[in-house]
């Protein structure tokens, strides 16, 4: 079993990507409201930043989800596949990552 963990930037994307999950019978994730470290520090410091260094230390939103879900090891890849079709592909700039813990212990939840 894995812990699935996607911190989604592109927010203007989680129904879609809900509804997917759903559609795939991929259910069982708890959503968090999150946000960054350069997020947070940006709301409480007048950071001067210009040009091509804006981009890379202040993203253009204020605030990611992040999305944790217990699934069995043969259904990554899909789930991979569902964030990568519903955000236009994490590999483009500010728009999220997906990782996996794997889990070694599990009680209360049955998958």
């Amino acid at each position: 079993m894995k812990l699935v963990v996607i911190i989604l930037n592109k927010t203007e994307c989680l129904e879609k990507l809900l509804e997917t999950f759903k559609d795939n019978h991929v259910s069982g994730a708890t959503i968090i409201d999150s946000k960054g470290m350069i997020q947070e520090l940006s709301d409480n410091y007048d950071f001067r930043i210009t040009g091509s260094l804006r981009e890379i230390f202040m993203p253009s939103h204020k605030e990611n989800k992040t999305i944790l879900m217990v699934a069995k090891e043969t259904d990554v890849s899909m789930i991979s596949r569902i964030v990568d079709e519903a955000t236009g592909g994490l590999w483009k700039p500010d728009t999220g990552i997906l990782f996996t813990i794997p889990i070694d212990h599990l009680e209360g939840m049955h998958i």
